[in-house]
């Protein structure tokens, strides 16, 4: 057998002969090959429904071997002669010897007539020659072919398993681990290899055999017995046997990689579409939300109560508290997706995703940036109504307090007015009840001003909408209606009285001395005693201040008064020493005013009594102004603090995001180190939302200390989380695309120096004509027609921007490395093979499950002549996935 040898990639064989001429006609290798490669022909020849049982017997007509060799290249032969004779089947093995030297083997010393001799040496060399060019010689492994392709291979499927080290085609395999090791490693589930034993290589062969016979349709072509009693089994029969292995597993394999590539893209698909439902979900929920939430900030149905607009501000702060927060990550982390799905789906060649009507990303920030205005509107009209009610809870406990007086004093003032005593009174009386009418017409003078009040504080608490209007002003019209006929019988009396005063004589000058100072001095104490009784309502130091200052002077004013009063007194008194030392008979009482001195002694008790109480009053509305100057100024030391440092933060986050300092990991591991440091600054706005609550309770209203409000530090907050949020969204972004699109960190750099050169405006992001600028300074030819194209592509919202996510992304288009619909249809037509069609259990057969069921639902019944039942248009799939532009 050494005579038989081929041009083309078999003359490896000749650094063999020298052992293969002693060793090729040794019983045990002779036996191997035999059998061996019997087994290999029948492998093949069963395919034509034929088999030999005696290699050099059943070869000598010629005929099997040329219907082996037709099986085994797919060609017609020569139609071969059908005689018994001798002559006949010369010339048959004579076509098969020509057949074969066709391609490429040439044949030394190996002639027809041996064959037809039944020389067996010739005929197990020839069935090797075969063997070699159709089994072997197409073998090819990282630039190796032939022998060293396929034992290149073997190491290489076996290099995990350590009991195993294969370094030829003879020795290395007498264990039989390395046929269990190659069949585990394509299919693991057939051998349970960690049972296997090196000890024991009978059973290790025989599992081996008959695993290949039963499930990799391998017939048994080495006998187990013959490689283990043999020193050195014979290395043809080997390699025709572990060749078989090679060809099997070899198109398992390219059916595994042409559907690993379908699941790779319909993965990357399916994924896409799942971010697209979540994305869609996610507005939708937004949406809803902000449609629920503006039409409760936008009532503005007022409350009659201070305690229920208190109750209303409450639910404002829970909403602020508890209900916004999640809705700002919830935005936040929607823009994130958007912008990741929109990447993803730029790298795999996809269309840029559109959401429905009204979820874009745009409209999502108009009604967020609605419900961020009806918010501001309705805090500041809760604030304008708690303002409101304290004015009105003010004035209407000032009307009742001055409608109480008003109305005591006028109690049984008609009643008086319309007696006729005077008819029948004497002199000394109708001149008493003369003074008397006059000092109550005084009375009457001062009340005037009261009344006025009462009708002002009406009318202001009608301005300003008090809920309770219709009482006050019915109670009002009956004050004025009384104050009137009050002015009316006053007049009647006084005419009636000076009709009579002809027939009176002088009465008692002192008694109508007392009365009219009596009662101005009773009216000052009543005024005094509802002042010291008034509430006030102050909101600075200055304004308590002030009314503390004003209740000094009227303290200063005691003594005189006192001095009135004691005044007063003595003339009561000097009345009283009139009576006794005349004997006048006064029935006990002042005819000229109802005041006694038991009441105005009373009444400065009283006064005396309201005096240290409006003190005390006074001390405590300081003390509390005080603590709200202090609350002021505790808000506003914070407030002074977190707003720069806020936006100092946004500052240094937007120079990260435009300088070039470091990789983008090292970028993008600086942000989180920023994004730490921002999360831990959280606490600090947390107790400025508690400073914040502490004065709103405290019903202060503004503060001189600082500029900043909550609103301000709120909204500075969450812009400053968006801002660090999506700059390492962008980051992350540029790091997928860098991966996928196979961009070095220097050609990263200069994207970003040309990017930053040309954004003079320096925010991040190009306009039009800045990116038209900067392709042509790169060398692109741009007319309209290709402009928008590329606009197209970098800016598909079309709001004629231009980030760098979306420009190295262009750059960068040229050079991706992703699955093309080509590429997917390649795979499509290895799994079908030779058919125009793919059925629907081939792919199920192939594929996992639901991948499998998402491509049969997208592809259409395939209708050509040769279609069977079931038949799949395999092409449709492409043009669902891509789109019919990419065919």
């Amino acid at each position: 057998m050494d005579h038989y040898d081929g041009e083309e990639g078999i003359d490896y064989m000749q650094q063999e002969d020298d052992w293969d001429r002693d060793m090729l006609l040794d019983p045990a290798w002779e036996k191997q090959q035999r059998k061996t490669f019997t087994a290999w022909c029948n492998s093949h020849l069963r395919k034509a429904g034929t088999q030999i049982e005696n290699i050099e017997e059943d070869f000598r007509d010629g005929l099997k071997l040329m219907l082996l060799l037709e099986v085994i290249s797919g060609e017609r032969l020569a139609k071969p002669e059908r005689g018994k004779m001798r002559v006949h089947k010369i010339s048959n093995v004579n076509k098969a010897l020509d057949f074969i030297a066709s391609k490429g083997v040439k044949l030394v010393s190996i002639g027809a007539e041996e064959i037809v001799d039944g020389n067996a040496k010739m005929t197990l060399g020839m069935i090797w020659t075969i063997i070699l060019r159709f089994a072997i010689q197409d073998i090819s492994v990282e630039e190796t072919s032939a022998k060293e392709g396929l034992l290149l291979w073997c190491q290489r499927k076996t290099a995990p398993y350590k009991n195993v080290n294969i370094q030829n085609f003879h020795i290395s395999w007498k264990d039989g681990l390395g046929f269990c090791a190659l069949i585990h490693r394509h299919r693991p589930e057939l051998i349970d290899y960690g049972k296997l034993r090196k000890d024991d290589p009978m059973t290790n062969l025989n599992t081996a055999f008959d695993v290949a016979e039963k499930y990799l349709d391998i017939p048994k072509m080495l006998d187990a017995e013959d490689i283990i009693s043999t020193l050195r089994p014979d290395e043809k029969a080997i390699m025709t046997y572990v060749s078989c292995y090679y060809h099997a597993f070899s198109g398992k394999q390219k059916a595994e990689t042409a559907a690993n590539r379908i699941c790779k893209v319909l993965a990357v698909n399916q994924e896409n579409e799942q971010l697209m439902e979540d994305y869609e979900k996610l507005a939708s929920d937004l949406l809803e939300w902000i449609r629920r939430t503006i039409p409760w900030l936008e009532n503005r149905a007022p409350e009659n109560t201070m305690h229920a607009m208190q109750q209303k501000l409450e639910d404002f702060r829970d909403y602020r508290r508890l209900h916004k927060p999640p809705k700002v990550q919830e935005k936040c982390q929607l823009e994130i997706n958007f912008n990741t799905l929109q990447t993803k789906l730029r790298l795999s060649n996809r269309p840029a995703f559109m959401p429905s009507e009204g979820r874009m990303v745009s409209d999502i920030a108009n009604a967020w940036g609605g419900l961020e205005q009806a918010e501001k509107g309705y805090e500041e009209w809760l604030l304008n109504e708690i303002r409101r009610l304290e004015r009105l809870d003010h004035l209407a406990e000032k009307f009742r307090q001055k409608a109480a007086i008003h109305e005591a004093w006028t109690e049984g003032k008609e009643e008086m007015l319309q007696q006729k005593d005077f008819e029948t009174a004497s002199l000394s009386e109708i001149k008493a009840l003369l003074k008397k009418h006059e000092a109550f017409e005084s009375d009457l003078a001062a009340h005037q001003d009261r009344v006025e009040q009462i009708a002002a504080i009406a009318q202001e608490l009608n301005e300003l909408d008090y809920y309770d209007s219709p009482s006050v002003n019915a109670r009002c019209q009956r004050i004025c209606d009384q104050w009137d006929s009050l002015g009316a019988l006053t007049q009647k009396r006084s005419e009636a009285l000076q009709r009579t005063e002809k027939l009176l004589e002088t009465i008692d000058q002192l008694y109508l001395e007392f009365a009219k100072r009596a009662a101005p001095f009773n009216n000052w104490m009543e005024g005094a005693m509802e002042d010291l009784q008034d509430t006030f309502i102050v909101h600075t130091i200055e304004e308590i201040q002030g009314l503390s200052t004003a209740h000094e002077q009227f303290k200063a004013t005691l003594p005189e008064a006192d001095k009135e009063r004691q005044a007063i007194l003595g003339i009561h008194n000097e009345v009283s020493k009139i009576v006794q030392t005349y004997h006048v008979n006064m029935a006990g009482t002042n005819p000229y005013t109802t005041i006694n001195p038991q009441e105005i002694n009373a009444k400065w008790d009283k006064v005396r009594q309201l005096v240290p109480q409006r003190d005390q009053a006074l001390i405590e509305e300081h003390a509390r102004q005080q603590n709200n100057e202090r609350l002021r100024k505790q808000f506003a030391n914070q407030a002074n603090v977190i707003g720069p440092w806020i936006q100092t933060k946004m500052e240094e986050i937007g120079r990260i995001s435009i300088e070039m300092h470091g990789t983008l990991e090292d970028q993008l591991s600086h942000l989180r180190q920023y994004e730490k440091s921002i999360v831990n600054y959280k606490p600090k706005i947390d107790q400025l939302e508690g400073d914040h609550q502490l004065i709103q309770e405290a019903l202060i209203f503004d503060n001189k200390h600082t500029n900043y409000t909550m609103e301000h530090i709120r909204v500075g907050w969450e812009q400053l989380l968006t801002t660090i949020a999506r700059t390492i969204n962008e980051i992350e972004n540029q790091i997928l695309t860098r991966d996928a699109k196979g961009i070095s960190q220097d050609q990263m750099n200069e994207f970003r120096a040309s990017f930053n050169h040309f954004d003079r405006k320096r925010t991040g992001i190009m306009d039009a004509e800045d990116f038209r600028t900067c392709l042509i300074s790169m060398g692109y030819n741009l007319g309209e027609a290709e402009f928008s194209r590329i606009m197209s592509i970098v800016d598909p919202n079309r709001l004629g921007l231009v980030t760098f996510q979306a420009f190295i992304d262009f750059m960068s288009r040229e050079t991706a490395d992703t699955d093309t619909a080509d590429q997917v249809m390649a795979s499509f037509k290895v799994l079908a093979g030779d058919k125009n069609y793919i059925l629907a259990d081939e792919l199920r057969r192939e594929l996992p499950p639901d991948q499998a069921e998402y491509c049969i639902a997208r592809m259409a019944p395939y209708t050509g002549p040769d279609a069977v039942p079931g038949a799949l248009d395999y092409m449709s799939f492409s043009t669902a996935l891509y789109g019919e532009s990419d065919l």
